[in-house]
């Protein structure tokens, strides 16, 4: 078998974060492809889980002040190793590397089975450029069911704005209309950067009675 990152061949050998990163212990990604991802570490920010942050962090302390709580969960670092992964996965439409972390994003998100999951959205016309929705592909990879409820408006890029902006901008999501909206929710995006996309939801699901939001996303 070949790693799905580097086509390297993949030696059978199991390490903590192989194990993580496995399901079935059917290995996809070679060791080497595997240490370059870095786990966030115990000490991380308790709001966000921006690594290497014992108390709470600027961004975190920006919500605050704004009368936001924040309260995410995260799995990896997004160092150089993850801007690569989706850089081929996200924007080079590699599609086949959304198993790489299937059972990493399955074993996080076990304890969530009381919350209905819901993916981020794209916009029509980034899905149409793009031809998936990248969170729905993860979760769908790890075996996970979420209910499609949001739109999302407008088709400019988050990474293509400065943090300020991010910060400010008008994002343009909107609830689809259901009979009942779920009580708990769990938002999954691929990236937390300054929260702006998930606080710009979660406002939105509070304005129409969801007030049980916790969020995810694979790196931080």
């Amino acid at each position: 078998m070949f790693c799905l990152l580097c086509q390297n061949p993949i030696e059978n050998k199991l390490t903590f974060l192989s194990i993580v990163l496995l399901k079935n212990n059917s290995q996809i990604i070679c060791s080497r492809c595997r240490r370059s991802f870095e786990i966030i570490s115990s000490e991380h920010c308790p709001s966000c889980f921006k690594n290497h942050c014992s108390q709470k962090c600027k961004d975190c302390l920006y919500w605050e002040e704004k009368g936001i709580t924040v309260c995410h969960e995260a799995l990896f670092t997004y160092n150089q190793a993850m801007k690569d992964y989706f850089n081929r996965y996200k924007f080079q439409g590699d599609y086949v590397l959304r198993k790489v972390f299937a059972a990493a994003i399955k074993a996080h998100l076990r304890p969530y089975r009381a919350y209905s999951i819901i993916p981020v959205p794209l916009s029509k016309e980034r899905y149409e450029k793009r031809k998936f929705n990248q969170v729905k592909a993860l979760l769908e990879a790890a075996d996970i069911s979420y209910i499609d409820l949001l739109i999302r408006e407008g088709s400019e890029q988050q990474s293509s704005k400065s943090k300020q902006e991010r910060l400010q901008v008008n994002l343009g999501f909107k609830l689809k209309k259901y009979d009942q909206y779920p009580d708990k929710v769990l938002l999954v995006d691929d990236i937390y950067t300054t929260g702006a996309t998930l606080q710009s939801i979660k406002a939105l699901f509070y304005e129409n009675g969801i007030k049980n939001v916790k969020t995810f996303s694979l790196a931080r």
